[in-house]
């Protein structure tokens, strides 16, 4: 029999009704956790070394320039990678930057490729595995713990990762609307090769060559007929940029498609950290936790039917594939394994069903448990930085980041107690069904992670940042200096001292940007500093706060004559 509080009305407002309408609404909690696992951490901070500070930037250049075809760091030409990202991001600060500062404004690009991602995900989950699964697919990705922060950064890798799940959800939909699936087959393509260069064509197009040499289903007219649409809705993005390109300067389209293409994956360049063998299997497990047992768990359960399920064919290739061209790379960065990600939640979708009741239990305890664990020591490590219980904690704390200013407690204590006790209130209250594992999980994740982004951030951003460091040294500058010189000043730096202090460097060690300048900063280690001969006078020595391993001198020339 019901319960007179079963039966009873509920408020439309009531929180009760809020939980059974986000239960009842899975598209919706989502959303919801898609705002709750995005916004925190997006704004509020400084851009941080490397990827950050560097890719802001090539967005800064092209805001005070609108130059769209070279993308230049600090008045240099960076030809690292296709400029889409940054052009999105330029767009964005346009429209947002005057309600936000520009890094900040610049940031919401990481949102909107986040967003296409999730949303293309689940329709390729709905195409390959039928409705109401779609939002499985973008619950799955979401709940990567190697997404989460990456996901934060003002990084070309998002927008990349955007184009791979659209192409996937090209192929998907290829063999029931052949000409709309090869125009997503396509786009994709071409914002994966706009983001990173020839990575994303390279793999999608091994993609789309073995599904129809491992599958016979694959091996129709209508899927040539796709590749074809695809191809000539990719080639607007392979061709105005690089004819652009090569039409401004032969020697920058050689730097760009040769050196820091196949230069990089040939490993015939000292650009970028060198891959180790196995690497990728050494990242996949945390990286990819809790996509990869579900993925695998379904491939092993399903291991005799995967010649005739195809619903495993794509996300298998797409997976090996990836996998395979990324571990013969000679370089390698976790931040790589992005694209691996979307192929392992679609099969994770496939998997989450066929758990059995002892595995789905552990998965559901094991997201109480490392909610409780974590929020309890993060409450812990907040009460002691801002509140100063215990002392030697808080004072611990300090030591580490120095520059560090409690503040804003109250706001800190509502926003992170709202999310723990949504935590509190929603997970007990989940449907008992196959989904609650994976729901809780990313549930868990999510709110885990706007809790450190509210009671942290401006704590790890007080020593990340390089804004303090930077008006130190203009304000270092003495007046009517000519220019200042670089040794071994890295990108990032240069960057932020364009931003922050509107100073542009010219590297001494390159012929093109050398300058007959009276200042000269140089980047180092404590250990290891490049002292520059004895014309010159150091006239500011200092770091990042709490950095106890850069070190950065400015020096001024000596007038001729004086010693």
């Amino acid at each position: 029999m019901p319960t007179a509080e079963e039966t009873a009305p509920s408020t439309a407002l009531g929180p009760r009704a809020a939980v059974a309408f986000l239960t009842a609404r899975p598209r919706a909690l989502v959303c919801l956790l898609f705002i709750l696992w995005m916004l925190p951490g997006l704004v509020g901070r400084d851009p941080w070394k490397p990827d950050e500070a560097y890719s802001f930037g090539l967005v800064y250049h092209v805001l005070h320039s609108g130059d769209w075809v070279v993308p230049t760091l600090a008045d240099e030409p960076f030809m690292e990678k296709p400029p889409l990202f940054y052009l999105t991001a330029a767009l964005l600060t346009r429209t947002f930057g005057r309600i936000l500062p520009l890094h900040d404004a610049a940031r919401l690009a990481c949102a909107l490729y986040m967003g296409l991602a999730f949303a293309f995900l689940g329709l390729a989950a709905k195409e390959l595995y039928g409705r109401g699964r779609g939002w499985l697919g973008a619950l799955a990705l979401m709940g990567c713990i190697g997404l989460i922060d990456r996901a934060h950064y003002l990084i070309t890798d998002l927008s990349l990762l955007a184009g791979f799940v659209v192409a996937l959800y090209g192929l998907a939909l290829a063999p029931r609307r052949w000409i709309l699936g090869g125009f997503w087959l396509g786009v994709g393509t071409g914002i994966g090769f706009m983001s990173k260069g020839l990575l994303a064509p390279g793999m999608l197009g091994l993609t789309c060559l073995v599904l129809p040499a491992a599958f016979p289903q694959w091996r129709t007219k209508r899927y040539l007929a796709t590749l074809g649409v695809a191809v000539l809705a990719a080639l607007p993005w392979l061709t105005i940029w690089p004819v652009a390109l090569y039409l401004r300067s032969h020697d920058l389209f050689y730097d760009w498609l040769w050196v820091n293409n196949f230069g990089r994956f040939l490993g015939l360049n000292s650009l970028g950290p060198k891959a180790k063998l196995g690497y990728y299997l050494g990242v996949l497990p945390w990286f990819a936790w809790p996509v990869w047992p579900l993925a695998f768990w379904a491939l092993w359960v399903q291991r005799r039917d995967i010649r005739s399920n195809a619903g495993l064919h794509l996300p298998l290739t797409a997976f090996l594939v990836g996998f395979i061209v990324l571990s013969v790379s000679r370089d390698a960065r976790e931040l790589y394994a992005l694209p691996l990600l979307p192929p392992l939640s679609l099969l994770a979708i496939v998997g989450l069903p066929l758990l059995r009741r002892g595995a789905a239990n552990a998965l559901w305890w094991f997201s109480l448990m490392v909610f409780c664990f974590f929020a309890l020591v993060g409450w812990y490590y907040w009460v002691a930085l801002d509140l100063s219980i215990p002392a030697r904690l808080h004072a611990h704390l300090l030591r580490l980041r120095p520059a560090y200013i409690p503040n804003g407690q109250m706001l800190k204590f509502v926003l992170a107690g709202a999310f723990t006790a949504a935590w509190i209130w929603i997970i007990p209250r989940l449907p008992r069904n196959a989904e609650r594992p994976l729901l809780a999980w990313t549930a868990t994740i999510t709110l885990l992670w706007a809790i450190a982004a509210v009671l942290f951030i401006p704590w790890v951003d007080s020593a990340n940042s390089y804004r303090s460091m930077v008006v130190a040294i203009r304000d270092a500058v003495p007046a009517h200096s000519r220019c200042v010189s670089s040794f071994n000043l890295g990108e990032p730096q240069r960057a932020m001292l364009e931003y922050f202090g509107h100073i542009v460097t010219y590297r001494e060690t390159e012929p093109a940007r050398k300058r007959d300048c009276d200042l000269l900063l140089v980047q180092g280690r404590r250990d290891e500093m490049h002292i520059p001969d004895e014309s010159w006078r150091l006239v500011w020595e200092g770091a990042r706060p709490g950095d106890n391993r850069e070190l950065y001198r400015l020096y001024q020339k000596k007038p001729r004559g004086k010693g």
